[in-house]
């Protein structure tokens, strides 16, 4: 009798019992923990180490340049005379200047004209609120082409204007579409008071939804930033005033096509300069304001970017 009761107790207590978690989620071992430090840190270094060979050959002399046989790994002799040349007010300095110009516009514009859109498209009932998502999503998988957007644009008389760098490329359907996700997310309680309050619909994206959205805002303005920053198609196909060319366009002339920015061709033919660093120098520079702004960012990733998806 008691053995039967134990039995019965025993399938009662393993009917109630917590399933057993899935090998992926158990604690990982001592060994397993050191398996993805040393890949982790074979993964850091394949990335720093040729970031670390391109700074170290920009800051080199041209004597350390010819000794290393091209690219310098163990820095002698660091100079900063390219970085001095390339901002001496030469065609570099001009396409920075015009590079920095346009993503500050670009990225304003873009912004601005995403979270107005978002915020429409995230108040269900408002007029044509379905069409216009429809719309929006259909450019996602259907597009006019290149020809007829460059006509388009040389229609417009954009060509050979920095708009062209601008309105083609200004807005992105999914940039809309997490920022619409996670305006939805927001209580529907907190803009209800306001408008009770008689707040406006601006007044309440300006002073209650954008205050709770500044981990998607800081990934969105970093998306378009970073696209703007690093956008030369625009550039190559609407301009033809070299001098009108941004950073991205000019690295591309001095990297593949071994054409020196205007101003710095005597001072590499009379070997005051090597090539090699100048090219290293342009890249750097070009590199530079995304590897510093990113980390300001990467914190707001995971919320900014995970929310919108899941609740659009």
């Amino acid at each position: 009798m008691t053995a039967v009761v134990d039995e019965r107790v025993r399938k009662s207590s393993s009917r109630w019992a917590a399933p057993p978690r899935p090998t992926w989620e158990e604690a990982p071992s001592r060994a397993g923990l050191a398996g993805k430090g040393i890949a982790l840190t074979f993964a850091c270094l394949a990335v720093l180490f040729p970031l670390w060979i391109v700074v170290v050959t920009s800051l080199s002399s041209k004597k350390t340049i010819t000794e290393a046989g091209g690219l310098v790994m163990v820095p002698k002799g660091l100079t900063f005379i390219a970085y001095k040349e390339l901002l001496s007010g030469g065609q570099v300095t001009r396409a920075a200047i015009i590079s920095v110009l346009v993503t500050l516009v670009g990225t304003v514009f873009s912004m601005t004209v995403s979270v107005l859109c978002a915020y429409g498209l995230s108040r269900i009932g408002t007029l044509g609120h379905r069409w216009i998502l429809m719309m929006l999503l259909a450019t996602m998988f259907f597009s006019a082409g290149l020809i007829p957007t460059y006509l388009l644009v040389q229609s417009l008389g954009l060509t050979d204007s920095y708009l062209a760098l601008i309105l083609p490329s200004a807005i992105s359907v999914f940039n809309i579409l997490v920022l619409r996700g996670f305006f939805m997310g927001i209580s529907s309680e907190l803009t209800d008071s306001a408008r009770i309050d008689g707040a406006g619909d601006f007044r309440i994206l300006w002073q209650i939804v954008m205050p709770l959205s500044r981990a998607v805002l800081a990934v969105i303005t970093l998306f378009y930033a970073v696209g703007y920053w690093s956008a030369w198609f625009n550039a190559s196909l609407y301009l033809n005033n070299q001098d009108m060319m941004p950073l991205q366009n000019v690295m591309i002339q001095l990297v593949q096509k071994q054409e020196a920015p205007v101003g710095l061709g005597q001072a590499i033919r009379t070997g005051q300069l090597s090539g090699l660093a100048v090219q290293m120098a342009v890249m750097v520079m070009a590199l530079l304001p995304v590897a510093v702004l990113s980390p300001f960012v990467q914190r707001h990733f995971k919320k900014g970017m995970l929310t919108g998806a899941v609740k659009g």
